[in-house]
């Protein structure tokens, strides 16, 4: 899998190409001011020249000399190149054209010279002004001019002296010289002013960017449980790659978790308002028969002590039903709170499992007896909290009898599987609801949500308790198949080792 650069190395690819494409902007304007500047000192310097020829050496417009002047002339126009090789003398008719100039045959390329930038230098124009080059078609380079002085009493207008500063001559010689290694020279400053700024934008850059990463960070841990290692794995995802792109997969995680966390909170608050409107149900029926049975007794105070003791009786059953749901629901609410802690110690399952079942032998005949089965285990000891898992054992018993009255006994078992105790308690009842047997095949709570009976009112806080109270000892409720139908259930808790 590739990974996409980190922020701070896009910033400083960034920082170096705009550095690259500002350095050869300036250079290049450099340069090109530079140039500039060169041809208008060199042109202010030479404005006079050709005037100064014209002024002192007058007969150099003579066209019609004879020939020891036109040799003079020559001589004169040589002289001038020798002086100084990189200008180029020509005269010009009064039409521009080029009419005498210094050098070999046929090097003249462009013979009419614009007079156009001409007349503006004689105007005083500002400088650099740059004219035709007849050497070299298409070339503009900078010049002096002077004109011919007029000849009395002679009709054809003057001409002038037309003189190139900056000729072929003195261009490639200044290329060969000294203009290399300036730029040469200007290309190494450059390039180690560009790598001190990009070693300068990597620190800066890098400081800059380190605040990105804790915030990407702790918006990835928000909400998460496992803080650990994942966190660090996740720090080290970051660091190796974008560090604004993580932030936004962070941010689009964090809204996921938050949309989810009020999913959750939505359903829980329904679910709550379901076991209100449960629990108010299963309480409201005994209630309202204990208050039916309580206007019985007001009422029928000197009736025979048969019908009043049947009326006692039936009001202290349903009294019994409100104490054991109220008792069942407290019990529920403090095992499912965050700060439920287990009062731990070591114990002897096997001995606690025998009590219990001796305790319900005890208990009113008219309900199903309650028979301890299968070869003793041996010594089974568990660290655990004594009286959660007694209770979790009480309910499941008390479930089986009051779910299987009249059905046969309840059978009570004891094994070792491994580092596993394993209590089975069986009935042969009309066995558990289907939803119920799928939550607890599943591992799924049964409060969450809190189950449904048909009739109305919520069900199974007796087996809620019991797997509560497994699964904050590492241990599991799950339904086995009943050999002769009912309900056969399996508290497994781990042994102490």
């Amino acid at each position: 899998m590739i990974r996409s650069p980190s922020f701070a190395t896009r910033l400083i690819v960034t920082m170096a190409v705009l550095l690259l494409a500002y350095g050869a902007f300036v250079g290049l304007l450099g340069r090109h001011v530079a140039a500039q500047h060169e041809k208008e000192s060199l042109q202010r310097l030479s404005h006079g020249l050709a005037r100064h020829i014209i002024e002192h050496w007058p007969d150099i417009a003579r066209a019609d000399a004879d020939a020891a002047d036109r040799s003079a002339r020559e001589t004169l126009l040589s002289m001038l190149m020798v002086v100084n090789p990189g200008v180029q003398v020509y005269v010009l008719d009064a039409d521009g054209r080029v009419a005498h100039y210094i050098g070999e045959p046929g090097m003249v390329r462009q013979p009419q010279v614009d007079l156009a930038p001409v007349r503006q230098f004689l105007d005083g124009a500002p400088l650099p002004l740059f004219g035709t080059d007849p050497m070299d078609v298409g070339v503009s380079r900078i010049f002096s001019v002077a004109m011919f002085a007029p000849r009395p009493g002679d009709p054809k207008p003057p001409g002038y002296l037309y003189i190139v500063l900056d000729g072929q001559a003195r261009t490639l010689v200044a290329g060969q010289s000294s203009l290399q290694r300036v730029w040469q020279g200007a290309a190494v400053a450059a390039t180690l002013g560009l790598l001190l700024a990009v070693a300068s934008g990597v620190i800066a850059f890098h400081r800059l960017t380190r605040p990105l990463h804790r915030i990407a960070h702790r918006m990835r841990r928000f909400g998460k449980d496992d803080a650990g290692t994942a966190g660090i794995s996740d720090v080290v995802a970051m660091q190796q790659g974008d560090e604004v792109q993580a932030i936004e997969r962070a941010f689009e995680d964090m809204t996921e978790r938050l949309r989810a966390q009020g999913t959750r909170e939505q359903q829980q608050s329904d679910a709550h308002r379901e076991m209100m409107a449960g629990v108010a149900h299963d309480l409201r029926s005994p209630l309202t028969a204990l208050h039916g049975q309580l206007e019985a007794l007001a009422g029928h105070r000197s009736s025979p002590p048969a019908t009043f003791d049947r009326i006692l009786s039936t009001a202290l059953a349903q009294s019994d039903k409100v104490r054991r749901l109220s008792q069942q629901l407290f019990e529920l609410c403090a095992l499912q709170s965050s700060g439920q802690s287990l009062n731990r110690e070591r114990f002897r399952l096997d001995e606690l499992v025998t009590d219990a079942v001796q305790k319900f032998d005890l208990t009113d005949s008219a309900r199903p007896p309650v028979m301890l089965q299968g070869p003793p285990p041996g010594r089974l000891e568990l660290e655990g909290d004594l009286q959660l898992i007694e209770r979790a054992l009480t309910n499941l018993i008390d479930n089986a009898m009051r779910h299987a009255p009249g059905a046969g006994p309840v059978h009570v078992s004891l094994s070792r599987n491994g580092v596993l105790a394993q209590i089975v308690v069986e009935d042969a009842g009309p066995g558990l609801p289907e939803d119920l047997i799928e939550r607890l095949e599943r591992g799924q709570s049964l409060r969450d949500p809190p189950l449904q009976r048909k009739s109305g009112g919520i069900g199974g806080l007796g087996l809620a308790i019991a797997q509560r109270v497994a699964d904050l000892h590492g241990g599991s409720l799950r339904p086995l198949p009943a050999r002769n139908g009912g309900t056969r259930l399996c508290l497994a808790l781990p042994l102490s080792l």
